[in-house]
């Protein structure tokens, strides 16, 4: 199923900071991911969970951060349903 996402902003790698778009609801409907790589994916809980992902792929996760630390990924954004 496609979703038509409506809103992107650049995923800064970050282990303290969160993403954000002061547009929206602060956590994103998914994560674009433009390079290949491992995403060290954070979520409300502050769990975190590592993702192995493909170039171009997309994520359907909610998450608040996308930690520095372990994350090998790339060009990442974060896609918002507006």
């Amino acid at each position: 199923m496609d979703v038509p996402y409506n809103r992107a902003v650049p995923i800064v790698k970050s282990d303290t900071v969160n993403i954000v778009d002061p547009a929206r609801d602060p956590l994103p409907d998914a994560i674009y991911v433009g390079g290949a790589g491992v995403v060290a994916a954070v979520f409300q809980d502050n769990s975190v969970v590592e993702f192995t992902a493909a170039a171009g792929e997309i994520l359907p996760i909610r998450i608040k951060r996308v930690n520095s630390t372990n994350t090998t990924a790339t060009l990442m954004d974060a896609l918002f349903l507006v």
